[in-house]
């Protein structure tokens, strides 16, 4: 018998509380978008090492595998667990809103989350850091810092989101 999916704002209040708990333990903010520049280093080392030890970004720290790396995996296999626990897990390519206002395009779908996580890593990485990492570490300290990332990526996301797809329920 499948599990009934989380409300989600129990979800985010968890996951505000287990923030909590790895600062109090660790000392240690959640944060994801290094670890993907970190894993593109550690693949390119090895291939060509002696490259990427000298690349400016990797002088201060080489590319390894440690608590962040493996925290982004567990979110991967967190997410897996939970979508076949409620029986909600499917493979998509096309997801229905997207073929709803583009079509089935694979191509189409491919390109463009592709490009929309390059701009998002290159953004992430020009502010050393993503917002939502920022957004979360800094509110968690009550930096108003924090509070305007939040702000602004919310603001954001519900206007490219409303540019994209239009009116809920509309087209």
């Amino acid at each position: 018998m499948p599990l009934p999916p989380w409300n989600p704002y129990l979800a985010g209040a968890l996951a505000g509380l287990l923030l909590v708990l790895s600062v109090y333990v660790t000392g240690k903010y959640f944060g994801a978008s290094t670890t993907y520049v970190r894993a593109a280093g550690f693949v390119e080392s090895t291939v060509d090492a002696e490259r990427v030890s000298a690349m400016a970004y990797f002088i201060k720290e080489a590319p390894k595998i440690d608590w962040q790396f493996l925290f982004v995996i567990g979110i991967g296999l967190g997410s897996l667990g939970a979508a076949l626990l409620s029986n909600t897990f499917r493979i998509q390519a096309v997801p229905d809103r997207f073929a709803q206002r583009f079509g089935q395009d694979k191509a189409l779908r491919f390109a463009l989350a592709f490009l929309g996580g390059a701009i998002a890593m290159f953004g992430a990485r020009l502010a050393d850091g993503c917002p939502s990492g920022h957004g979360l570490s800094g509110s968690l300290q009550l930096a108003a810092s924090g509070f305007v990332a939040l702000f602004g990526f919310f603001a954001a996301g519900l206007v490219v989101a409303r540019l994209v797809y239009g009116r809920a329920g509309g087209r």
